[in-house]
């Protein structure tokens, strides 16, 4: 990449933690399509997603368990299955047009979760059954560790629409839901052998200051539905990038 295009990467990175971790999220289906977007690799998207993961995910969780919005109940059941699917899924290759094809899919589900869950009015929450939170962690966990995310992105909708958690909550819980799944995946591919780009201590340096200010102006009360708007044109742009054409 040439220089102008690497400052253009780097600030992308930081917008990205920062509104990821600003609802409790890691920011792996963002790296993910902007590394796709910047022409990385399969093999080295994964594992990037994945690390960066780490540092932002825990960072977010802990900004919002200081706030009091975590729930042991809520979280145990989905971590308890999807710990080892993510595992699993770390372990299995997914040829590039299939790992495209499905990360297209999911870069929807940022889409749909920072348009139509950003406004929700508070509503009264109900305790999570744990036979269906069991079944739901481990389908996240194994399309996690196959495609290099934490699975909060996905998580997080599914919390809110069944009512289970507020969104405050709903942000504590995939927080770090996120960062067992990303540790879960990164040891299944580390069984295979990974490759990460000689940047990435840049990278993770840039995404942990991005997610430390997003997950800090998240747990306040601060209005980003501008910047979240933005972002889910950014990603709708990417999933039809990797959904509809060969390059």
């Amino acid at each position: 990449m040439s220089e102008s295009l690497v400052l253009v990467f780097y600030s992308l990175l930081f917008i990205v933690a920062f509104l990821y971790a600003s609802v409790g999220h890691g920011g792996a289906s963002g790296y993910l399509a902007l590394m796709a977007v910047f022409g990385f690799a399969p093999a080295v998207m994964k594992p990037t997603a994945l690390l960066l993961n780490l540092f932002v995910s825990m960072v977010s969780f802990i900004q919002f368990y200081r706030g009091g919005h975590f729930k042991w109940r809520l979280f145990w059941p989905f971590a308890l299955a999807s710990i080892p699917f993510s595992y699993v899924g770390g372990l299995m290759s997914v040829d590039g047009t299939s790992y495209k094809r499905i990360l297209g899919l999911l870069l929807l589900i940022p889409v749909i979760r920072f348009t139509f869950f950003n406004k929700l009015q508070k509503t009264e929450t109900r305790e999570n059954g744990i036979g269906l939170s069991l079944l739901i962690g481990g389908v996240i966990g194994l399309l996690s560790g196959m495609i290099g995310i934490g699975g909060g992105i996905i998580l997080s909708p599914v919390l809110l629409l069944l009512k289970w958690s507020d969104q405050k909550q709903a942000a504590a819980v995939s927080a770090i839901f996120i960062f067992v799944n990303s540790v879960s995946g990164l040891m299944g591919q580390l069984t295979k052998g990974i490759q990460f780009t000689q940047d990435m201590y840049l990278y993770v340096a840039i995404a942990f200051a991005g997610g430390l200010a997003g997950a800090y102006m998240g747990s306040k009360k601060f209005d980003q539905t501008i910047l979240r708007s933005i972002l889910s044109c950014a990603l709708a742009i990417a999933a039809y990038k990797l959904l509809f054409t060969k390059a």
